[in-house]
């Protein structure tokens, strides 16, 4: 029986097979020659947009450890004031005491004896009966004193209560800065090791990205006045006190006269005009009257970000004076250099 071979396939099928086999090849060559890839190098906007939010994210953390930070200083002095009235009724107390005692003493030393024996042993019984009805007297005067002593003692317990209250509420607010300065150094420390990552040409690049979205941030509704009027009053005292800051170092925490951070700087530099503004920028902003942009005065606040985070004094013609980021120094920058959040005037 014959045995019939399938004949050897030669043609178009063969030559695709051979086609595939040395691009294959190809390829093994030219990973097995290629550098190693673990993951894509993020772009220079990238890793710039990530350090602005890692530096947003410290700024939030900073504002929050200023309020509570303006609330132990305001629990420290209500403290205060707290144990200053236990101190001023415990020396009411002990005075009401000694009086007390030394006519309890005298009494002690003049009784005795039966009234009614002392009277007939009397030379001048008159004279007794006399001194009988003072010191009847000077007993009731004696029995309001000791109801008084019993009011004062109940006063004072009362007093160191509240103190007692107010210590433990003061202790309770230091443990929450502490550990908001915690998290505040944790978030520095991340996005200055960040920034520190960037390249001098990425950090050129950042900005001057800044810059440019700066000066086109503003829309038609809310773009400045093409003509402003000069700073008046306790706006220009301000505005010259932050230009006299120009230059000073950022450091969180601090509200001058040497160094700032963004609401610090603001605090101060009104202070100078003698209004007292809230620690931070979120109850700044609710510190005045409300103005759209394109009505903006010289000395009032430009506030930013969604939830209020930063804060400036408006210059005039477009510009703000702001402390920015740890690194940086008090300066001057177009007033869209953040998304705008409300501008505010004290």
């Amino acid at each position: 029986m014959a045995t019939h071979r399938r004949p050897p396939q030669h043609g178009p099928a063969r030559a695709a097979r051979a086609s595939v086999l040395s691009a294959a090849a190809s390829a093994a060559v030219a990973l097995s020659s290629a550098p190693a890839v673990a993951e894509p190098v993020p772009s220079s906007a990238g890793a710039a947009e990530r350090v602005d939010r890692l530096f947003a994210e410290a700024e939030r953390a900073v504002e929050a450890y200023n309020g509570t930070s303006e609330r132990v200083e305001e629990l420290t002095a209500e403290a205060e004031l707290y144990q200053r009235r236990v101190e001023t009724g415990r020396q009411a107390v002990n005075e009401t005491r000694r009086s007390l005692g030394s006519a309890a003493a005298a009494h002690y030393r003049a009784g005795g004896i039966d009234p009614t024996v002392t009277l007939m042993l009397s030379d001048d019984p008159d004279s007794y009966l006399a001194r009988a009805a003072t010191l009847n007297r000077v007993s009731t005067r004696r029995s309001g004193e000791l109801r008084e002593l019993q009011a004062a003692q109940r006063t004072l317990e009362q007093r160191r209560a509240e103190a007692g209250d107010k210590l433990d509420e003061l202790a309770a607010e230091r443990e929450v800065l502490a550990r908001e300065k915690r998290t505040v150094l944790r978030k520095l420390a991340t996005a200055q090791a960040q920034y520190d990552r960037l390249t001098a040409r990425e950090q050129a690049d950042r900005e001057a990205r800044e810059q440019a979205a700066a000066t086109t941030a503003p829309t038609a509704a809310t773009a400045t006045p093409a003509s402003e009027p000069s700073a008046t009053g306790r706006g220009a005292t301000a505005l010259a006190a932050a230009h006299s800051a120009l230059g000073s170092p950022y450091a969180w925490g601090a509200a001058g006269p040497n160094s700032f951070d963004c609401s610090g700087l603001t605090q101060w530099a009104y202070r100078q005009a003698g209004i007292s503004l809230p620690r931070t920028s979120q109850a700044q902003a609710a510190a005045g009257t409300a103005v759209p942009l394109s009505a903006a005065q010289p000395g009032d606040l430009v506030v930013y970000r969604g939830d209020a985070s930063h804060i400036a004094l408006y210059v005039g013609g477009g510009q703000v004076i702001h402390a920015p980021y740890p690194g940086a120094q008090v300066r001057m920058e177009p007033v869209g250099m953040m998304p705008l959040h409300s501008v505010v005037r004290p």
